[in-house]
């Protein structure tokens, strides 16, 4: 990575909030990163690891293993975030295989509770 793009990063991934509309919202990479070491403390010994949509366009974002289950979840800012080509059909087809789900600053809790309930079944 070239020094410029990670200054870059670094001096904008240290900004966690940016306002719209008067709300509050996290940046999707700082929600993403704090997800993933809240799953690790929630299902300890699980796998988390990042999926390549440049290799599957609209693939989620996160794989998370654990005992024998897997889950993927599309980590987006905000649930009027928009959705980007294939997204949809991917949670939908995961989702029916196993667990899938969006999740946002605002549903988290919700999508957590239901993974730690497939992840018990």
């Amino acid at each position: 990575m070239c020094l410029f793009r990670r200054n870059f990063i670094a001096e904008y991934s240290m900004q966690p909030l940016e306002s719209l509309a008067g709300r509050l919202f996290m940046k999707e990479n700082k929600f993403q990163s704090d997800l993933i070491k809240e799953l690790k403390q929630m299902f300890v010994g699980c796998i988390v690891t990042k999926l390549d949509s440049a290799h599957i366009q609209g693939i989620p974002d996160l794989l998370i293993l654990y005992r024998d289950k897997w889950a993927t979840l599309e980590c987006k800012k905000s649930l009027t975030a928009s959705h980007r080509p294939n997204q949809e059909y991917y949670v939908n087809l995961m989702n029916q295989m196993s667990f899938s789900r969006f999740i946002c600053p605002e549903n988290k809790e919700e999508v957590l509770y239901e993974l730690q309930q497939s992840f018990k079944a």
